[in-house]
């Protein structure tokens, strides 16, 4: 047998720049690393000598840039991913919040924090974590619950089993997530005798799954015996591609759609049988759909709180849930009557199967009516009053078209874009699965890699822009132009409204409203301004929509500062979310909240 003789990261950082999409591009395109004591020896020197095979990345901080990671994946369907390389200690455990961010969203990611030392010599070393009653722990034991599949390479024979092994799991349809290759520091660096067939390049297809006959046909006899059914469109049409077959059955059977943050996009806003959200975030034609559907058909989505009410919004007596997911955990939630497939599979097969079968119109002047809405929301406030978030969203919308994508991850911005935003088909990109701030900057790095022909607008709030926003720096470094539009309500608005909104009083939420011995004094335009990339604060609706088009011939980010009004939602829309109020209080605020929190318990269906 042929052999390549190899450091363990060499073989590592070979194997992976030969494995390929069918599209004959490397599955994982590159590697963002912050290098320190852990990687820089190992890992570092094997892809300095790859550079030319396998290109790395140098991000500002290990969280983000794996968040840069994530949204490429994510804006390639997960059929191309990145990896992320870390230190041990923190540089690792600063990963951990974005690979429960890749879990919760099934997205691939390839995280390889260094580790400690397998032999053992030098223990402890800088930043180990010492378990008193377990050696064989470290700080990379972190990533156990928030990885899909986690390793430890303590031997450079280990990774021809474990590297077949993560790539197998970030291509699985079902249970594709992050992936941990904890990489012992001084593994990284012996060499051993590789087999060379094991460098061969590889094609890695993403099978479809074909739905069980049992569950097919049980799926079919529900739709004939439904009269109002509605489909809740979940992230999984968009990674199936099943966006066209869809709309293609929807029309076909004339059945409604709403969609979920994750389904946002699949489906153009045009469409007449699209109803925009359900839920939480819901558009009143879409809820009042949801509250009349006596058969609910989620097509790749999970049924989170938000899309459900808390489980209140589907509130017909007796209705029921059909849920066609590529994963049995998730089809079966809740009761639900499951068909695992692949939704492209599955959407072709039943439609086959019901034939010519169509249902009555819905309620097509209700969709009318509330596009005539949010027409009014979007309009500019008159006088000197501070523009509310609906009022910036309908000035990015009318200076954005198809070729955009909105991004946006946590805080007011994303409920109100959910329930207000007419997304184009594949332009809409919302990381709500673990709503995690401080995504906004460094996703939005990474969709621009991922799709460099696409208008990206990023749209983050104050108080998520102040979480991070390093990543802004790395952009201007390597010329990735993008558009940040930073909303400044001077704090966490979503929040305080959330607080007054279950009777607390306002506190530690707003700059004011928190301990301080000096009034805050942020400058954006400053701060913005110092990492490289271009910025303007703007004094109004008007200024804005100037600053965007502006924005389009940019060659660098651009941040566009505007003070808004912290005070109103969205004006519009939604249901009741499930935020426990407390039973005791001296506050006679809670006290009332209280009982409004008791009446929509009550409404929740917890089983079908």
């Amino acid at each position: 047998m042929a052999t390549i003789r190899l450091t363990a990261a060499q073989a590592m950082v070979k194997w992976l720049s030969v494995q390929m999409t069918p599209e004959g591009e490397r599955f994982i395109e590159g590697v963002w690393a912050i290098f320190g004591h852990g990687n820089v020896a190992g890992i570092g020197e094997a892809l300095h000598g790859a550079r030319d095979v396998l290109p790395t990345w140098r991000g500002q901080n290990e969280q983000t840039m794996a968040h840069a990671a994530i949204a490429y994946a994510k804006t390639h369907k997960r059929r191309r991913a990145m990896a992320v390389t870390t230190s041990i200690g923190p540089g690792a455990t600063n990963v951990v919040t974005a690979a429960a961010l890749a879990h919760v969203n099934r997205l691939p990611l390839l995280i390889i924090p260094g580790d400690v030392f397998a032999n053992r010599a030098p223990d402890p070393v800088l930043q180990q974590i010492e378990d008193f009653d377990d050696a064989t722990v470290s700080a990379n034991d972190c990533f156990r619950p928030v990885v899909r599949y986690f390793d430890r390479i303590s031997r450079p024979e280990h990774l021809l089993t474990a590297l077949p092994r993560a790539m197998r799991v970030m291509t699985d349809p079902a249970n594709c997530g992050p992936v941990c290759l904890a990489f012992c520091q001084d593994t990284q660096a012996e060499a051993y005798d590789y087999p060379v067939a094991f460098f061969t390049p590889t094609v890695w297809h993403i099978r479809r799954p074909e739905p069980d006959a049992r569950e097919l046909a049980e799926a079919v006899a529900a739709i004939k015996a439904a009269t109002r059914p509605l489909i809740v469109t979940g992230g999984g049409v968009i990674y199936s591609g099943a966006e066209a077959r869809l709309v293609d059955f929807a029309r076909k059977h004339n059945i409604p759609m709403v969609e979920t943050q994750a389904g946002k996009g699949a489906v153009d806003w045009e469409e007449p049988l699209h109803f925009g959200s359900p839920g939480v975030t819901g558009t009143a034609c879409g809820n009042k759909l949801a509250a009349e559907a006596d058969l609910v058909i989620g097509v790749g989505t999970r049924f989170q709180d938000f899309t459900t009410g808390s489980w209140t919004v589907f509130s017909r007596p007796g209705r029921k849930i059909l849920s066609i997911n590529i994963h049995g955990y998730d089809a079966g939630k809740r009761g639900a009557q499951a068909l695992v497939s692949d939704a492209l599979v599955a959407l072709e097969k039943i439609s086959a199967l019901l034939g010519d079968h169509r249902f009555a119109d819905p309620d097509f002047a209700a969709r009318e009516a509330w596009f005539a809405t949010t027409d009014a929301l979007f309009a500019a406030p008159g006088g000197n009053d501070l523009p509310t978030d609906a009022q910036v969203i309908g000035a990015v919308a009318r200076n954005t078209g198809k070729d955009s994508v909105i991004m946006c991850a946590a805080g007011t911005m994303p409920g109100a874009l959910h329930v207000l935003w007419r997304a184009a088909q594949g332009g809409y990109h919302m990381e709500y699965g673990f709503s995690c701030m401080g995504y906004e900057v460094a996703g939005a790095m990474g969709i621009k890699m991922a799709a460099p022909d696409k208008d990206v607008v990023c749209m983050v709030g104050d108080g998520s822009y102040m979480m991070a926003n390093s990543e802004l720096a790395t952009a201007v470094m390597m010329g990735v132009p993008f558009t940040v539009v930073l909303t400044d309500n001077r704090g966490y608005g979503c929040i305080n409204r959330l607080q007054q909104g279950t009777g607390g009083a306002p506190f530690n939420n707003m700059l004011d409203d928190s301990y301080h011995v000096n009034p805050a004094k942020l400058d954006f335009v400053a701060h913005a301004g110092s990492m490289g990339a271009n910025v303007v604060k703007v004094a109004g609706i008007a200024g804005l929509e100037a600053a965007m088009q502006a924005a389009k011939s940019a060659t660098l980010p651009t941040v566009i500062v505007i003070d808004t009004d912290a005070g109103p939602g969205t004006g519009a829309g939604g249901t009741w979310w499930d935020v426990a109020v407390p039973e005791v209080s001296e506050r006679a605020e809670v006290r009332t909240a209280r009982a409004g929190y008791e009446a929509g318990v009550k409404r929740q269906v917890l089983l079908n």
